[in-house]
């Protein structure tokens, strides 16, 4: 497998099938995706879809055009989508971007040549792998790459929610407790285990009687201005 250095970030291109077997997929070694073809023309859009068919995924086949594109991933939402190019297309950039803008799944590009250039500027819009136009293992290969990129980049923001969002719940456990530790005179153990006890009490989680205790004390300061 070799690399293009796109911006900071390096781009994987594959030209030809796995050599390690399942450990990197072959056509037959998980589900049946999903694809969103998007090809100038028509003829070989066919031909694209040949292949993606080969390998026993469902191709979705749809010319080059933005609104096209966008209805069919609405309608559709596929799982990966295939930008077929040929030469210099700014075009094929755009479609990319909006492509990344509403699709739930990465976006590989199909090459007909070898242009640095416009991989990098793909790469920049978005793009997860690319491959030439050679054959179905080259294809399938680009799949896989493009399929575990995205998946470690969607686990990556999930941990990123996750901790912000338990950062958020200590904020607002902190802020309630300093609400309770300045109106009963208690100290900062003590205005949790009172939130403890009442969340307890009441089959509530501490997170919720936080923000009941931290609503609450903003309204009556409402009331009192």
């Amino acid at each position: 497998m070799g690399h293009v250095q796109a911006s900071n970030s390096v781009l994987p291109v594959v030209r030809c099938a796995p050599t390690v077997g399942a450990e990197l997929g072959t056509p037959n070694s998980h589900k049946s995706l999903t694809i969103l073809l998007a090809d100038e023309d028509p003829g070989a859009l066919k031909v694209t879809a040949g292949h993606v068919r080969e390998l026993g995924h469902i191709p979705t086949e749809i010319a080059v055009n933005l609104r096209e594109a966008a209805e069919a991933i609405a309608r559709d939402d596929p799982d990966l989508t295939i930008v077929v190019l040929y030469g210099d297309d700014g075009h094929a950039l755009d479609l990319i971007e909006e492509i990344n803008a509403y699709s739930s799944g990465p976006v590989i590009a199909l090459l007909d040549r070898e242009d640095p250039d416009w991989v990098a500027a793909a790469a920049d819009r978005g793009i997860f792998a690319y491959a030439r136009q050679d054959t179905t293992e080259s294809i399938q290969s680009a799949i896989e790459v493009a399929m575990r990129r995205w998946r470690e980049q969607r686990e990556l923001s999930e941990q990123v929610e996750r901790l912000e969002g338990a950062l958020q719940r200590r904020a607002l456990i902190e802020r309630a407790k300093g609400i309770l530790m300045e109106r009963h005179s208690v100290a900062d153990r003590e205005a949790f285990e009172l939130m403890r006890e009442h969340a307890r009490s009441n089959n509530r989680t501490v997170v919720d009687v936080a923000a009941a205790v931290t609503e609450g004390h903003a309204l009556l300061r409402q009331a009192r201005e």
